[in-house]
């Protein structure tokens, strides 16, 4: 299937690195105009590189903190000076946080929340009336598979994620009526910096880290960041018309939700 997004703009948050990279790289090739959005100056900049030598779309870089509600402000502003619109917003920004519950903090619970759930809100809120007026706009939450089916001594992430299927859900219907489609993605096992620092900090070599983790997983591998994008692409377009308020896992089979 071709899949074209010629003429539509893109905002990935977590967009230097592992899973947004690979959308946003997937984006461009597919001739969307994308903003990437990270907290390092230097990633974004590699990004932005690695992206145009891929594809000859228009692609800019927004260095920001979206768990603050001023920069998430700034970015939809810079965005809009560069592209002068926003069709699709893919909210990826958020690490996996663990621990036991005895662990979890109300700080610890309140940044995990800034950074996953009111960010997701904020940016959306400030699109989501242009994308009403045009009757066209696409949003992709990347929540992971404790959304669906928590694992013990998940928190906080799992609490955060939960919350963000639900913001899913809700929009899907409000946003119905304007054709603006709203979906959610869940993360299983997929290659990325995170199981990258995990290995090194076990100090297990990667390929016997992967291949560790791969025991659990009935496909037999990790995941491809270019496999969770191909699908990202696919909600974003006009291919996926129909599809609205799904929370679809990405996991190789993982997940005992479906």
């Amino acid at each position: 299937m071709d899949i074209s997004l010629a003429g539509h703009t893109a905002i990935v948050t977590g967009g230097s690195k592992g899973i947004g990279l690979a959308v946003a790289t997937r984006f461009a090739a597919s001739s969307a105009e994308v903003v990437i959005v990270g907290r390092g100056r230097d990633a974004l900049d590699q990004a932005v590189s690695a992206i145009r030598s891929r594809a000859q779309a228009r692609v800019t870089a927004v260095q920001a903190d979206v768990s603050s509600a001023d920069d998430v402000r700034r970015l939809y502003d810079e965005a809009m000076k560069a592209f002068g619109k926003v069709d699709i917003i893919v909210n990826n920004a958020g690490t996996s946080r663990n621990g036991p519950f005895e662990a979890l903090t109300d700080e610890i619970m309140q940044l995990d929340l800034d950074q996953k759930l009111f960010a997701a809100i904020r940016l959306t809120r400030l699109v989501w009336p242009q994308m009403k007026e045009r009757h066209w706009g696409r949003i992709i939450n990347v929540l992971n598979i404790g959304a669906k089916a928590p694992r013990a001594r998940s928190y906080p992430t799992s609490i955060s994620r939960a919350a963000g299927m639900a913001l899913t859900k809700a929009l899907a219907g409000e946003g119905a009526p304007y054709n603006v489609l709203v979906n959610a993605m869940l993360v299983g096992l997929i290659e990325s910096d995170q199981h990258i620092q995990r290995a090194a900090r076990t100090g297990v070599a990667l390929d016997s880290y992967l291949s560790e983790g791969s025991k659990a997983i009935p496909l037999g591998r990790y995941g491809k960041p270019e496999e969770f994008a191909n699908l990202a692409c696919f909600l974003a377009s006009d291919a996926a018309s129909y599809v609205t308020g799904t929370a679809i896992n990405v996991d190789g089979g993982s997940s005992p939700a479906v």
